[in-house]
């Protein structure tokens, strides 16, 4: 187990401390606070800043097994130059290579406002990353979330058909809220487990989120994992039924939006993400013994 901790804080002692009280020694890492420097994502932040942050980690016996990247991801457009993505991998590969992090979450760049999507640009430039990952000996996993991938399975599909080899991390909450653009005008919400169901051999690597799409307030109501309609334990028990052993990382949103810099940290955030993150090992361990059961164990 492990989880995006700069949802329990900003800085990397909170985000280690939340993590050591779970009982866990891995964090999905993502933005970062060292003191003395801004808060920013890993391969973002000054030299200087990554040499402490290292050594911190060292220190506490703590490592990053994912990289939560910015690279591609909804922030960035496709119609942008690809000298923009290309220094963020530059950096973050000798980054990850002293960390020991072999996976790293990627996207398909930003939804555009139109219907043409530039696909074959989309497609040339992931496999250019997922191949200078894989040439330095990692895995470069792409998340379904507010990219091209994301607008829907049928999307991911055709990604994964376009970049042979690329690998998935699904993110059980996002299909919730994101239209489904597969579909006609106005398009409706996704169906996590519609959407699991077509890429589940793609998976290498889940991310737990649920919650509910509140339509008529037209926002997002994140809830613990398996209170929601992101069919959380339903995909678990599959991926276990058929073998899964990768890794699975809590993102809550709950304490702290991260896709909404206005949102900030509540004061009880690293509260909140240690019992987020106690609530899904007991979940998991509910699962298990479900299927133990069903196996006559």
């Amino acid at each position: 187990m492990t989880g995006f901790a700069d949802e329990a804080g900003d800085a990397i002692e909170v985000q280690i401390r939340a993590t050591k009280a779970l009982g866990w020694e891995n964090i999905e890492s993502r933005t970062v606070k060292v003191e003395g420097f801004d808060r920013g994502n890993i391969h973002d932040i000054p030299d200087a800043a990554f040499d402490r942050l290292a050594g911190i980690l060292s220190d506490a016996g703590v490592k990053i097994n994912c990289f939560g990247s910015a690279i591609a991801n909804w922030g960035k457009k496709i119609d942008d130059p690809f000298d923009v993505t290309l220094p963020e991998i530059r950096r973050a590969i000798p980054r990850m290579k002293r960390l020991g992090t072999k996976l790293v979450r990627i996207m398909s760049y930003a939804v555009r406002d139109s219907d043409d999507q530039m696909e074959q640009e989309r497609f040339r430039r992931v496999r250019e990353i997922r191949k200078m990952f894989d040439d330095a000996g990692m895995t470069a996993v792409h998340e379904n979330c507010m990219n091209y991938g994301g607008m829907g399975w049928p999307f991911t599909l055709r990604l994964l058909e376009n970049v042979p080899g690329m690998k998935l991390v699904f993110d059980t909450g996002n299909p919730l809220f994101s239209d489904d653009r597969s579909k006609p005008k106005p398009c409706p919400k996704q169906s996590s487990w519609e959407f699991y169901e077509h890429v589940r051999d793609h998976v290498a690597y889940i991310h737990i989120k649920d919650g509910r799409w509140n339509a008529a307030a037209k926002t997002s109501d994140y809830s613990f994992p398996g209170a929601g309609d992101g069919d959380v334990r339903r995909i678990m028990k599959d991926m276990l039924r058929r073998g899964y052993d990768g890794g699975v990382s809590i993102e809550p949103h709950m304490g702290a939006v991260f896709h909404d810099p206005a949102a900030g940290h509540s004061l009880d955030a690293e509260g909140i993400y240690v019992e987020y993150g106690r609530r899904m090992v007991k979940l998991l361990d509910g699962v298990r013994a479900e299927l133990k059961a069903e196996q006559g164990g």
